[in-house]
């Protein structure tokens, strides 16, 4: 493998354990457009000193030295240390309204996974794989105002929780739409962005297969 695919291997590699997509992660990490990182993708530029920094600003847990050359591990050793998350097993429809006043029904260590905050089973069809039973989300809360295009969140927004893809509106910067995995049977969901009061971005899934 020539170095300047293994660059971009290597950027690929934290842009899925990040969860995002090339152009959400280009955004949080401050990056006006995305053409930036695709120019490692072509093997125009490898990975910089200036890019390495921005991503390790916004993902401490990257260890910069394999970003930059590849040697050693993607995670720093302490992200590598598992950690343990309190687990809701009721759906996220009734667990995340309260879920500060909730005591959790167990613990899940996960490795691997760090700056999350707790673990909620959803039994969504619109956003469960074909062949499960329900999914397990590890959940970060954050700031409604860091809500961005591309990922996906548990919004909470006047009586209602949802599980979904966010996408925005053209033309309209108030409004968000949330799409669901499963769209042939479940529509789209427009709403205003102001309506939302909490947010919880979906680090990672862990699918519970039907038996």
């Amino acid at each position: 493998m020539t170095n300047r695919h293994a660059n971009w291997e290597r950027l690929t590699m934290v842009i899925k354990w990040a969860n995002m997509t090339v152009n959400s992660f280009a955004r949080h990490i401050g990056l006006v457009r995305a053409e930036n990182l695709y120019h490692i993708k072509k093997g125009n530029y490898g990975i910089s000193e200036d890019l390495a920094d921005r991503i390790i600003a916004y993902f401490p847990q990257i260890d910069r030295t394999w970003l930059l050359s590849g040697i050693g591990n993607m995670l720093t050793t302490n992200s590598a240390e598992s950690e343990r998350l309190p687990f809701f097993s009721g759906d996220i429809a009734g667990i995340m309204p309260v879920v500060g006043t909730l005591g959790a029904q167990g613990e899940i260590q996960l490795p691997y996974i760090t700056g999350s905050h707790l673990v909620v089973r959803s039994t969504s069809q619109a956003m469960n794989e074909t062949l499960s039973a329900a999914t397990d989300l590890i959940l970060r809360e954050v700031g409604v105002h860091e809500v961005i295009q591309g990922n996906e969140y548990v919004l909470l927004f006047g009586d209602r929780v949802e599980w979904r893809r966010v996408r925005y509106v053209a033309r309209d910067s108030n409004k968000c739409r949330l799409v669901a995995r499963n769209r042939d049977e479940h529509a789209d969901i427009f709403i205003n962005r102001a309506d939302v009061t909490r947010a919880w971005r979906v680090v990672a899934r862990i699918a519970i297969l039907e038996s």
